[in-house]
């Protein structure tokens, strides 16, 4: 079951961090975008294309977007190809509204080639269309990213954000998974990729197939949630998600943010310098290092210097803009071997 949120919780960014982001879980808002601009011919699923197209076209600058085109027999699962060196799809770059005519004279086609979107940025494909797509729980200042395409399925990966998705045209099929099913998952390369981020290899794979035997412990984990136009759901960061695509034209509309970051350094860049400084040390020292990353990192017991009054925590106490400015500066001086 996944959670849904009392209406409280989306009055603004504080009260979505609070009441939602902290559970750490997915949750389904729905209507949340019913009022959006864009929506305003919504009556019944699918037919708010045509507003939706306007909208596009009222604000598009002109630019070239990265088309993904995939031949008939993938079945628009857009993957690696079978030897995994390449993909089973081609990228094209085409002028925005001229890709958004084809897949809209195609979509009703017998055996056309599937054409893909992905991520188009408001302030550099639509500039001013943010304005049409409020959302009173996510910061002003984030924009809006467009998804649009066929029928579809996105391989199944993770995002180092938080995500709100809202759909705008058709229907979407969410499948997640948590973040500590990744070894269940058989998460493939990580700097050979389909779209930036490494994808599940075994998600989609039929039950029983020999090449991946422990995701039958990860499968019974998933988490299934089907979208409407105007309704929205939040991923926290790390979470797994297989996008499927229902419609013959598909839009989704997201937002992509950290509701926790302290400064400008990530997690994720912090767990690639683990990696580089630790994963090949022997097991024993892994194993020191590991009990180092609980004490200070992750904290299972409370602050490592609770023992101590709060004025004696010195860089450890709390993220102040002065201890994180003496901690980053520490981190960079080690780094250029000071």
């Amino acid at each position: 079951m996944i959670y849904e949120p009392p209406a409280s919780a989306l009055r603004d960014p504080d009260h979505f961090r609070t009441i939602v982001m902290e559970r750490g879980e997915p949750a389904i808002m729905r209507g949340a975008a019913r009022d959006w601009a864009m929506l305003a011919d919504l009556t019944a699923p699918g037919e708010n294309l045509a507003g939706v197209v306007d909208q596009f076209r009222r604000f598009d600058a002109g630019r070239l977007a990265e088309v993904f085109v995939g031949k008939p027999e993938i079945a628009a699962r857009y993957n690696y190809d079978a030897s995994m060196a390449g993909f089973n799809f081609d990228r094209s770059m085409i002028r925005f509204d001229d890709a958004l005519t084809q897949i809209l004279a195609s979509a009703s086609e017998p055996g056309r080639p599937s054409m893909y979107m992905g991520s188009l940025a408001a302030e550099t494909y639509f500039p001013g269309i943010e304005e049409t797509t409020p959302l009173p729980f996510v910061p002003v200042a984030v924009r809006p990213r467009f998804w649009i395409g066929h029928a579809s399925t996105v391989a199944c990966h993770y995002d180092t954000m938080d995500n709100v998705a809202c759909v705008a045209v058709g229907r979407r099929r969410f499948t997640l998974f948590p973040p500590d099913a990744i070894e269940d998952l058989y998460v493939g390369p990580i700097d050979h990729t389909l779209a930036g981020q490494p994808i599940s290899l075994a998600v989609g794979s039929e039950p029983g197939d020999p090449r991946y035997p422990k995701f039958a412990q990860a499968r019974d984990r998933a988490l299934v949630v089907e979208l409407d136009p105007g309704d929205a759901l939040y991923i926290p960061k790390l979470w797994w998600h297989q996008v499927e695509a229902l419609s013959e034209v598909n839009v989704l509309v997201n937002f992509w943010w950290d509701g926790f970051a302290t400064g400008p350094d990530q997690p994720y860049t912090a767990m690639l310098m683990s990696m580089l400084a630790i994963a090949e040390r022997p097991p024993a020292e892994r194993e020191a290092w590991r009990a180092w990353f609980d004490h200070y990192v992750f904290r299972p017991d409370g602050h490592p210097l609770s023992f101590l009054p709060v004025e004696q925590h010195g860089v450890l106490g709390a993220q102040s803009k002065d201890n994180y400015a003496r901690i980053r500066t520490l981190v960079m001086r080690l780094l250029r071997g000071g």
